[in-house]
């Protein structure tokens, strides 16, 4: 390198000129600082080279993926996950794609240094979530979220922002309470053991005077800082005038403290320092764990939300389409739903026709048709054709959004066990203070200073945080578990009731049965069959798959000229013949013939014409779950009296329930709505002993009889009834989730 092309040297890291001491005639890569050389090692080494790639460092008009993320800037996400901070800055948590080590954080906080008016970005590695921070006055975070897209981040909204901060405060302040109670509980440990060990070999009396008061300095600042919490709920109850477990806590912490204190100024007696430390110590732990345990049901909570997609494809007036994350969709956004896919947003579609599955909503197993202008709503699937949708809501606005809050508040019901505890933890509360209050008065008559002893260990030993806590945690800890099992309980006193065996009154369609169609007859010839086959291969309609899992071995022809008939049929060529599949009255305008009859009339008949003519007939039904004898079975054996009541015909549910055991008695079809509920409440009615009758459905027309069961259990496939009035609800398939409902009752 000679001399000239020295002079102005720039810093391969940071653009700045190379002093002339540091530069290196032998290397390609210069740097004016061992900094920028070691993190110019980093990123090269991290594979985040696409760093240097900018050739303005300030450039962000345009980001790697082509977004602009405009709608970071719309009031209305501003309003769902933006907050201010002091000094008129705004801030906001975004999700990062691709975060994978390190080397990530170091590159994403330099955002701040390349976009002007950004103030801070901070990354959770391990949650791939930053914290952003800037100017308003001087950028946006449209621009600040271009920079990370640019760097290979691309960032996505993040909901809970507001939770997950409060969550944070509490578990900093908590944590740091629980660490300076524990730092300083085991320090007087230690010097109560120097003066333990001193009785033994007759420490100097100086010394013993020392440890005394080094417990008693200790001890002023644990209750000062963690130990307040204690002090300051006595302070509350005794204001509301209602018995806290926090008023004989701070009893017993204040007169063990003033004790030791009194003993400490004398020089004589003991000092109950290190109880009182190692007291407060042990009580955080168990809050904060206990609290743990609370948020555990509430975040199992946040399963259901995967009900919804996470994103979508959204269609930009130019007709370029972009991936999006839901929580990222705006109202008037236009977003492209293709077959198989569920509706991320409640919309109303701008084009196209198709099938819409709405069992989610509805529980209605059979597809309905949807045309342009119709609503729909997120977590409903789409089984016929690509549709454009209009977005009126998403998010948490939507309508499966709602009802998920209905689950949240409705799980904050305490169970009748928990509510008997509170009011026997005031009443032990009580008579505790007042034995206290006793043992002192008898003792100071014979010996004052075991006065003050044996009313402070009643008030410790006594202590009511068994029975405030434990019942609620266990409550809590059941929700949760079983909330991490598919199975959302909306309220503890569920549990209650389900923990003694009554009356469980089951729904056939979706409940005992899987709720998909099958093939359960076939009357035509086997090459049929393949033609069928290559017609119904690419549709997600349910009865295609039925007949694609009735014939999972067949090959599969070309179809040319196929046409989706919404509701009714498909057409097209196979093999150089017209073929045509679908509802007797479609093929009666397709072809000529006979219809085949079936031998089951309670079954869905599907013809198939070749040519013009009738040449097969198919009988469509449902069949039990596999799991549902072996899970009645182990009901009965708990002394579970089952019965079946179904809409369904009659000779349709006689059979049902003779293939799962049950008796000819104890079956009922053709039940309404009406005739349900009536069942029910005749149910409830009979009950002399108190025993539940609990009603388990898919939620459509069986919603009024499982809200007025004890318990009403909604299964799969009926979410937004389900959830509006059951007391349970199972995410998985199968009366497997029942069971374990019951044995964990």
């Amino acid at each position: 390198m000679s001399r000239e092309a020295t002079i102005g040297t720039p810093c391969t890291h940071c653009g700045l000129a190379v002093p002339r001491a540091l530069i290196r005639p032998d290397s390609a890569e210069q740097f004016c600082c061992n900094g920028c050389s070691v993190a110019f090692e980093i990123l090269n080494a991290g594979g985040l080279s696409q760093y240097y790639r900018f050739a303005d460092r300030r450039d962000v008009a345009v980001s790697s993926s082509g977004r602009g993320f405009e709608e970071f800037d719309h009031p209305a996400f501003a309003d769902l996950y933006v907050r201010g901070i002091p000094g008129g800055r705004l801030a906001t948590e975004l999700y990062l794609e691709e975060v994978h080590c390190a080397s990530c954080v170091w590159l994403v906080e330099r955002v701040p240094l390349l976009v002007v008016g950004a103030v801070r970005a901070e990354l959770d590695v391990r949650r791939s979530l930053a914290r952003v921070e800037w100017d308003p006055a001087i950028t946006s975070l449209s621009v600040v979220a271009q920079m990370l897209d640019r760097l290979g981040y691309t960032p996505h909204p993040f909901r809970g922002v507001a939770r997950d901060e409060m969550r944070r405060r509490e578990d900093r302040a908590a944590l740091r309470r629980i660490g300076v109670a524990g730092a300083i509980a085991g320090n007087v440990m230690l010097a109560s053991l120097a003066l333990y060990s001193g009785e033994t070999v007759r420490m100097e009396a100086t010394w013993a005077t020392f440890f005394r008061w080094l417990c008693l300095a200790l001890a002023v600042p644990a209750l000062a800082f963690p130990g307040r919490v204690f002090f300051s709920g006595a302070w509350a109850a005794l204001r509301t005038r209602a018995l806290h477990m926090d008023l004989p806590i701070a009893v017993a912490l204040g007169a063990g403290f003033t004790r030791g204190a009194i003993n400490t100024i004398t020089g004589r007696g003991d000092i109950y320092f290190d109880g009182v430390t190692l007291l407060i110590f042990l009580l955080l732990v168990g809050r904060y764990l206990q609290q743990r345990g609370q948020r555990a049901a509430a975040d199992a909570s946040e399963l259901l939300y995967s009900l919804a997609p996470s994103s979508a494809c959204v269609v930009s007036d130019d007709s370029t389409v972009r991936q999006v994350p839901a929580s990222g969709l705006l109202p008037g956004m236009r977003v492209l739903v293709k077959s198989g896919e569920t509706f991320a947003v409640d919309g109303i579609i701008a084009d196209g026709s198709t099938t819409v599955n709405l069992s989610l909503l509805t529980g209605e197993s059979r597809p309905v048709a949807a045309n342009a202008g119709d609503v729909v709503f997120a977590g409903t699937l789409n089984i016929g054709a690509p549709v454009l949708v209009s977005v009126e809501a998403a998010g948490e606005t939507t309508r499966v959004a709602g009802i998920l809050r209905q689950v949240e508040e409705s799980a904050k019901r305490r169970a009748p066990i928990v509510l008997l505890a509170n009011r026997m933890a005031g009443v032990f509360i009580a008579v505790i203070l007042t034995l206290a209050v006793v043992t002192f008065v008898l003792w100071h008559a014979r010996n004052p200073a075991l006065a003050w002893d044996n009313a402070i260990a009643l008030l410790i030993v006594t202590c009511p945080c068994a029975l405030a806590l434990a019942t609620p945690l266990a409550v809590t800890a059941a929700l949760g578990r079983a909330a991490r099992a598919g199975i959302f309980i909306k309220g503890g006193d569920v549990l209650e009731r389900l923990s003694r065996p009554g009356e469980l009154i089951l729904d056939k369609t979706g409940t005992l049965t899987e709720g998909e169609p099958v093939v359960v007859e076939w009357h035509g010839p086997a090459s049929a069959r393949e033609l069928v086959l290559a017609l119904e291969a690419g549709s997600t309609h349910p009865i295609a798959k039925a007949f694609r899992r009735a014939w999972p071995d067949l090959a599969v022809a070309t179809v040319a000229d196929e046409r989706h008939e919404i509701g009714h049929g498909v057409t097209g060529t196979v093999r150089g013949s017209r073929v045509a599949v679908g509802s007797p009255a479609f093929i009666a305008t397709q072809a000529s013939g006979a219809p085949i009859l079936l031998n089951d009339a309670t079954l869905t008949p599907v013809m198939v014409s070749v040519d013009g003519e009738v040449v097969a007939m198919a009988g469509i039904g449902d069949r039990a779950r596999p799991d549902a004898a072996v899970s009645l079975a182990a009901l009965r054996h708990q002394g579970w009296q089952t019965l079946l009541l179904s809409g369904d015909d009659p000779r349709v549910a006689a059979a049902m329930g003779s293939q799962l055991g049950f008796r000819v008695d104890d079956v009922t079809g053709g039940a309404t709505p009406e005739r349900k509920l009536a069942f029910v409440r005749e149910q409830i009615a009979d009950r002399r002993d108190g025993a539940p009758v609990v009603m388990v459905g898919d939620g459509v027309n069986d919603a009024a009889a499982i809200a007025a069961a004890s318990v009403g259990v909604g299964v799969q496939g009926g979410a937004e009834a389900c959830l509006a009035t059951a007391d349970v609800y199972l995410t998985t398939p199968g009366l497997e989730s029942l069971v374990r409902l019951i044995d964990g009752s």
